[in-house]
C-alpha cells in the first residue's frame, strides 16, 4: 500500500502523505488503539503524525516510532514502508494482548530530507511534546528499515575495517543501534528480542558521530535525556536500492520481516 497505492510520499506530495496516514490511523483503530493525529507543521504546509496508545496510564511508558515518509520520487519499500508494516502489525498484537504498560506507537513524517535533522521532523515534534513526561518514559524504539536480508556472502558491508573484522559478512541479521552512553537499554531490548525467533540479532553502539548511529528518529529523543535506539537492516550498508527506485516491495523478505515484528513484541514485554 505505501510504496504503491501512496506513491510517492515525499514532503512535495502532502495529499498522499495525508492519505497514508489515514491508512495507518485506521488499522491503529482496527487494533484497538486509542488513536491521534499530531499537527506537524512545515514550509507553510500541515502533516501529521499518527499516534496509538496501549495501555494508557499503566505507569511508565515505552514508545515505538517509524516514519512513513519516502524519500523524493522513490516507492521506499524498505525505507521506510518496512518499519510502518511492522508497527501495524504490532498494534494488532498488543490489541490481542494488552501491554502491562503503557505503549505507544507513533508513524512519524517529514524524517527524509529536506527535513533531516532539523526541528521540523515529525519525531522531532514528537519528541517535544512528551518532554513534560520524559521521567515517565522508559525508553524509544525506532524502526528504520527492516525488511532486506541477504544471505549471499559479502552482501553486508560497514562503515569501518574493524566492524567487519566483528560483524557478519552475510546480511541475514536484524540490528540493534544505540549511542555508546545508553549500553544498558541497548542490551535490554537485543536481549528481548534475543531468542524469540530464530532471526539472529546483533548489537552495537557507539559515539553518536559513528557513521550509520543517529541516521533516523531516535536521534530526536537524546537532547531530552532519553534511551533511544534504532532497529535495523542497516540500510544502504546492505540495500543497495536505499533511496533509488529499485526499493521496492518485491525485493523485501516478509518471513524475516515478521520476525522481527515477533522479537520486538517479545522485547517489548520482557524490559
Amino acid at each position: 500500500m505505501l510504496s504503491e497505492t501512496f506513491y510517492p510520499r515525499d514532503w512535495e506530495n502532502e495529499a498522499n502523505l495525508s492519505t497514508c496516514a489515514d491508512y495507518i490511523g485506521d488499522h491503529f483503530t482496527k487494533a484497538g488503539a486509542v488513536v491521534q493525529f499530531q499537527t506537524v507543521p512545515a514550509h507553510g504546509r500541515q502533516y501529521r503524525n499518527v499516534i496509538a496508545r496501549f495501555g494508557v496510564g499503566n505507569g511508565s511508558k515505552l514508545v515505538v516510532g517509524a516514519h512513513y515518509d519516502a524519500c523524493g520520487d522513490t516507492p521506499g519499500a524498505d525505507d521506510n514502508a518496512s518499519g510502518v508494516a511492522a508497527l501495524i502489525e504490532l498494534s494488532y498484537l498488543l490489541g490481542r494482548t494488552p501491554p502491562e504498560r503503557e505503549i505507544e506507537l507513533v508513524a512519524y513524517v517529514l524524517e527524509e530530507p529536506p527535513f533531516f535533522r532539523t526541528p521540523l521532523m515529525g519525531s522531532a515534534v514528537h519528541a517535544e511534546s512528551i518532554s513534560a513526561e520524559k521521567d515517565e518514559i522508559v525508553g524509544v524504539i525506532v524502526l528504520e528499515m527492516v525488511g532486506y536480508f541477504n544471505n549471499t556472502k559479502g552482501s553486508q558491508s560497514y562503515p569501518s575495517l574493524l566492524l567487519k573484522l566483528i560483524y557478519p559478512s552475510r546480511g541475514n541479521f536484524i540490528a540493534v543501534v544505540g549511542r555508546w552512553d545508553q549500553g544498558r537499554w541497548v542490551k535490554n531490548v537485543k536481549m528481548g528480542m534475543k531468542g524469540a525467533t530464530d532471526l539472529p540479532v546483533y548489537s552495537i553502539r557507539a559515539p553518536a558521530f559513528f557513521p550509520g548511529i543517529d541516521f533516523s528518529d531516535h536521534s530526536n529523543y537524546w537532547p531530552l535525556g532519553l534511551d533511544a535506539l534504532m532497529i535495523t537492516d542497516t540500510a544502504f550498508y546492505r540495500n543497495r536500492e536505499y533511496h533509488t527506485s529499485g526499493d521496492t516491495a518485491d525485493r523485501l523478505d516478509y518471513k524475516r520481516m515478521s520476525k522481527v515484528v515477533i522479537a520486538v513484541f517479545e522485547a517489548l514485554k520482557s524490559i
